[in-house]
């Protein structure tokens, strides 16, 4: 598809809408907006805007629609999908001024918020009124819970509280026709026509731009254990998480590392972390709740089922520090994996039970083609990442070698019943292969719902199709 390109009368019309000091032109300013996470991906816009109401995103998409100029909305730019890209140049919308947490409603455990508020500003917030909003991704210190919905976003926590899609009620959202519509109703229950909420939550910025949201909450639990276990086997470590749960405990996150992974993150942070030479693998687990008696008698069930899969060593955390020391290094492996090395993650997810042959196939394709790959992730609801690393590797295998061994692993996680993003999204860089787990009738009724929404195909064109 064709684009137009901004004119300066349209950027006369940007600042006369938003105001001229948030409008930015200048290629040193718009070099923060070029990229996101994504490997080491840059594409330029034309404008960056940020405004501050839905009205005034309503103004500028409806300028940008009638002129055929694309829009890429943007949140911190956190994400590992290319999401967030200008593939086409033209314009982003840079949503950091809607920073507001509007309303915490207490009596329905609820909170009215903004898309450019931290995910981690918001947890801290309604944990003051002990409440809790569980969706914590890797990045939660820096992501905006507007990148959260438009990725159905998970994190650790997501094996027994659930993603993003699982704590959104109703959502505020500008059409590119520059309407604005809430999408559904601030009720725990909703059975009036289709879900558009949910339609929106995972659309990666292609159907709408978030503009508020109201999201459930719950009340916060008082107490956390944590548990580090060792394994010489990554098999039996993953085989374990399943038995885990078969064994009827319930834990609040089960994180898989290989050791590499916490070497990488340990240098980064510059802090010690000790390996034994025999260790190949470990599982991170937390188990909460509000009586320190069952969640004790849980975390000695956990430990049994972790001895009996041939478990090396199992640490707890003894202090709030240690457990704070535990996650930090955890949640620092994707920074530390990309850290001076150039990488691909791809973010795989099975069925729990077929967490072990999801390892043991990408090790295999590993070895075949000749690269080092670093598997962590949340095993506790089956989803692996896998940072494929560069190293030495010559640019030729990177670029036109590697992409068969990707399709491999996505291959292998359709054989598994599984697919090719749980919570990274399609993006850019994922949507080549869509089509290895969705038959074509799939991509087209997607296809179809998106002209529905944005016939002249402005919003974040070039993204998940």
């Amino acid at each position: 598809m064709q684009y137009n390109k901004v004119s300066e009368t349209q950027i006369k019309q940007f600042k006369s809408i938003v105001g001229e000091p948030f409008v930015i032109i200048d290629s040193e300013g718009m070099e923060a907006y070029s990229h996101d996470y994504t490997e080491d991906l840059r594409y330029y816009p034309e404008v960056v805007i940020k405004p501050r109401t839905a009205k005034e995103i309503s103004d500028i998409l409806i300028i940008c629609n009638q002129a055929n100029i694309p829009v890429t909305p943007r949140g911190a730019g956190t994400g590992l999908s290319g999401g967030a890209l200008p593939i086409h140049r033209g314009v982003i919308i840079a949503m950091e001024r809607f920073n507001q947490i509007i309303d915490i409603d207490e009596r329905n455990f609820q909170v009215t918020v903004e898309p450019g508020v931290i995910n981690e500003a918001l947890q801290k917030a309604v944990k003051e009124k002990g409440l809790f909003y569980p969706p914590d991704p890797a990045s939660k210190g820096s992501c905006f819970l507007g990148g959260n919905l438009a990725h159905s976003s998970g994190g650790p926590r997501a094996v027994k509280y659930g993603t993003t899609r699982d704590y959104v009620l109703n959502i505020e959202v500008v059409l590119p026709s520059g309407d604005i519509i809430w999408t559904g109703a601030n009720t725990l229950k909703y059975s009036t026509g289709y879900n558009l909420t949910h339609l929106m939550i995972g659309s990666e910025g292609t159907l709408g731009i978030i503009t508020k949201m109201v999201l459930k909450l719950i009340p916060m639990p008082q107490q956390t254990l944590l548990m580090l276990a060792s394994f010489t086997s990554p098999e039996k470590a993953c085989e374990a998480v399943n038995a885990i749960f078969r064994a009827g405990c319930n834990p609040s996150a089960c994180e898989f590392v290989e050791p590499d992974g916490f070497r990488l993150s340990s240098k980064l942070l510059n802090i010690h972390f000790d390996i034994k030479e025999d260790v190949e693998a470990f599982l991170l687990i937390e188990v909460d709740g509000n009586d320190m008696d069952v969640m004790m008698k849980e975390c000695e069930a956990i430990s049994e089922v972790l001895y009996s899969h041939d478990s090396s060593d199992v640490l707890f955390a003894q202090s709030s520090e240690e457990k704070e020391y535990f996650w930090k290094i955890r949640r620092s492996i994707g920074e530390a994996t990309k850290h001076n090395n150039t990488y691909k993650e791809e973010d795989t997810v099975v069925p729990r039970a077929e967490l072990p042959r999801l390892f043991k196939g990408v090790k295999e394709i590993s070895k075949r083609y000749g690269f080092r790959s670093v598997c962590y992730g949340h095993a506790g609801d089956g989803n692996l990442h896998v940072n494929i690393l560069k190293d030495d590797l010559s640019d030729d295998f990177w670029n036109n070698e590697l992409d068969a061994a990707i399709i491999e692993i996505f291959e292998l996680c359709k054989t598994l019943n599984g697919t090719i993003s749980g919570e990274h999204g399609i993006g850019l860089v994922q949507k080549k292969y869509m089509n290895i787990v969705m038959p074509e009738i799939q991509l087209e009724l997607m296809r179809r719902i998106k002209y529905a929404f944005d016939p002249n195909g402005i919003l974040n064109p070039g993204k998940i199709f």
